[in-house]
């Protein structure tokens, strides 16, 4: 789970991180409004659930309040990354001496979390750890001590040689990770953190993604959760029993089994297609559930054909088979279709499904091949 800027920030001043004032606005009418009790500098910013707003125009400058409203007017119903922009933050603009990135996210390799920080902050941290990694500061933090004063410290004299900033920064860092517990965050970050000509330290842009297994004891976080379509049909599918995550490809794939949901994708890329999704029905030869997974995959419009790839363990080959049948009676897909039956009743399976007229193919690689070559017709 992902939330905006202005929701992070609200998180952040909740636990006493400084961040400058701003007023969320839906309209241009609710800027002119904002900006009523407004005479100083402040900055436009578009929010939506992708990075890259200020390269694409989201991000503007105002000295005064027509300013504001005429930068509203060009950032509201923009499309960044293929996302619309619905709703500003209007901000007071800070006075920046220097910028700085702090981040924590999970390290799998050190089982911690991993506290990030960089004096190379107001970029992308992925292209100064892609082009200058030393210039990154990682310290693992002990799950059982959690971030100590002394520990804080220190790695905030990495960043700054004024001791009365290095101890303001170390307070924000002990900050961050306490939100990062707290709400079972999977990133936290900062950037930029910015020091102004007065030694004040602000945090001006946030971002927080949350571990979606958690949020059943996040109630607040689910109660700001905004989804678009995409991230919609996900949960729906949760809700469903199916694993399912949308790709950019155009072959539809179900499958039984994550492992052999990967293995599928890799091999539909190897015969040089594109895979339109991730997508595990699980165990269960219901037919219910395969009615439910079609549905999801023929929402896609990308969707030009559809693989479906079975490995009958515990689960029974023929069962699977007659779930497709009833799915295919209830939706009657316009899309074509190969099916790849291996394992417990492959056999039965699949001449119960040759009297329906389709497409089926004994090895994985046919599947992936055929497939590909009915999307091209």
């Amino acid at each position: 789970m992902n939330i905006h800027e202005y929701q992070a920030r609200a998180i952040f001043k909740k636990y006493g991180i400084p961040v400058p004032n701003s007023v969320l606005c839906h309209t241009v009418e609710e800027v002119k409004e904002a900006m009523a009790s407004i005479d100083h500098l402040v900055v436009v910013k578009a929010q939506v659930l992708v990075g890259g707003r200020g390269k694409a125009g989201g991000v503007k400058l105002a000295k005064t309040k027509d300013e504001a409203v005429k930068a509203a007017e060009q950032i509201l119903g923009m499309d960044i990354k293929g996302f619309t922009v619905e709703k500003v933050l209007v901000a007071d603009a800070a006075d920046i001496a220097k910028e700085y990135y702090v981040g924590l996210v999970s390290d799998r390799n050190s089982k911690s979390v991993t506290l990030m920080v960089s004096a190379e902050g107001g970029v992308e941290i992925e292209e100064v750890a892609k082009n200058t990694p030393e210039l990154i500061y990682k310290f693992n933090i002990d799950p059982m001590t959690g971030l100590l004063d002394f520990q804080a410290r220190n790695i905030a004299l990495k960043l700054f040689k004024d001791v009365k900033l290095a101890r303001k920064a170390a307070d924000i860092f002990q900050k961050l990770y306490q939100i990062y517990l707290d709400t079972d965050s999977t990133l936290a970050e900062i950037n930029p953190l910015v020091v102004t000509p007065d030694n004040d330290i602000l945090a001006i842009d946030g971002k927080m993604n949350f571990d979606d297994n958690a949020l059943y004891r996040q109630p607040e976080l689910l109660a700001i959760r905004e989804v678009d379509e995409d991230e919609q049909k996900e949960i729906d599918a949760k809700e469903k029993g199916l694993s399912y995550i949308k790709l950019d490809g155009n072959i539809g794939c179900m499958v039984n089994g994550a492992g052999l949901a990967m293995a599928t994708m890799d091999m539909i890329k190897l015969y040089g297609g594109s895979p339109a999704n991730f997508l595990d029905i699980g165990g269960s030869s219901n037919p219910q559930k395969v009615v439910d997974a079609m549905n999801i995959l023929l929402s896609d419009k990308n969707v030009e054909a559809m693989m479906i790839n079975i490995f009958g363990g515990i689960t029974r080959c023929d069962d699977v088979a007659r779930g497709l049948i009833t799915a295919l009676d209830i939706i009657k897909p316009k899309i074509p279709i190969v099916v790849r039956l291996s394992g417990t009743n492959a056999a039965e399976g699949l001449a119960i499904l040759k009297a329906t007229g389709l497409p089926t193919v004994s090895t994985m690689s046919e599947a992936a091949q055929k497939a590909i070559e009915l999307s091209k017709k």
